[in-house]
């Protein structure tokens, strides 16, 4: 059974084959900045990095959630298909191109990451493969998107209000085949900080060897849920074995405590400036 549009047609008349597949129905978002916030931004002071991370400045990564058409969103996670195709024109029109974290990283090493952006979106949601995919592949974009693995096919169970479809396993497959990064978001949607350190260090390993599993590829990159991290936190994704780990409040300058910077709904060409400047400000003023 094919996809259940509902008023909505499908973006620029494309038809992507082993993604469409399950009767996806099309609900509003409640996980957002009011959720993540949830307190003071946690300390990762310099002294928490390796001194090779403290070297250059990072390109902005932005951080997305969910694309689709909405009647509420108490949470300021859903970005609309007119806005986000918006986004990502101001974004071409300036010569820049959104990568996958893990590109952005090997070229910022190797020095050829002054156009790249980083593209993540959270979660995992079904709405990527119809309303995001597109997008990028037109563009020649690319994208992470981190996947909470124990919830593969499923809804979005860690939130208390409408369900949100997620990706199926097999248009994760399909998804990572098409030149999209996956990686881990846990294997189930659960602060860090609050978890045991044996359930931390599973949700970090099981979670990988899920997705791994799953896509017969490395998953190299993690985000920590709701951007709750500690230090601890920070020091077992890296002692696990990843390569990257994003957040999104702390300085950015540890490859495994990236910042990003949130994009909504209101975020017009103005706004977008807005966020970058502001970004290359905090940039510029790291130790």
């Amino acid at each position: 059974m094919g996809i259940v549009w509902t008023g909505m047609a499908q973006p620029y008349g494309t038809a992507w084959p082993g993604l469409w597949a399950g009767s996806v129905d099309k609900r509003p978002a409640e996980f957002g900045p009011s959720r993540l916030i949830g307190g003071a931004e946690p300390s990762i002071s310099p002294a928490d990095e390796p001194p090779s991370e403290r070297q250059g400045r990072m390109p902005p990564v932005l951080m997305y959630h969910s694309v689709e058409e909405y009647r509420e969103d108490p949470h300021l996670v859903t970005v609309t298909p007119a806005r986000f195709l918006s986004q990502m024109r101001w974004l071409e029109s300036r010569g820049l191109r959104g990568v996958a974290v893990s590109e952005l990283l090997a070229a910022k090493a190797a020095g050829r990451h002054r156009r790249m952006v980083g593209l993540t979106f959270d979660d995992g949601y079904a709405d990527f493969v119809w309303q995001v995919l597109p997008v990028l592949t037109q563009m020649g974009f690319t994208a992470t998107v981190f996947v909470v693995a124990g919830e593969i096919g499923g809804s979005n169970s860690w939130d208390d209000g409408p369900r949100k479809p997620l990706m199926t396993a097999d248009q994760l497959r399909a998804v990572a085949a098409s030149g999209v990064e996956i990686a881990s978001h846990g294997v189930q949607h659960l602060a860090l900080p609050q978890l045991a350190y044996d359930e931390l260090v599973w949700q970090l390993t099981e979670s990988r060897s899920l997705l791994e599993d799953l896509l017969q590829r490395p998953v190299r990159g993690y985000a920590y849920p709701y951007g709750h991290v500690t230090p601890r936190e920070v020091r077992a994704v890296r002692a696990g074995g990843y390569d990257y780990g994003c957040a999104i409040w702390t300085s950015g300058v540890d490859r495994h405590a990236l910042a990003r910077t949130y994009i909504g709904e209101r975020d017009n060409g103005l706004r977008m400036r807005a966020k970058f400047v502001r970004h290359r400000i905090r940039q510029r003023n790291l130790p």
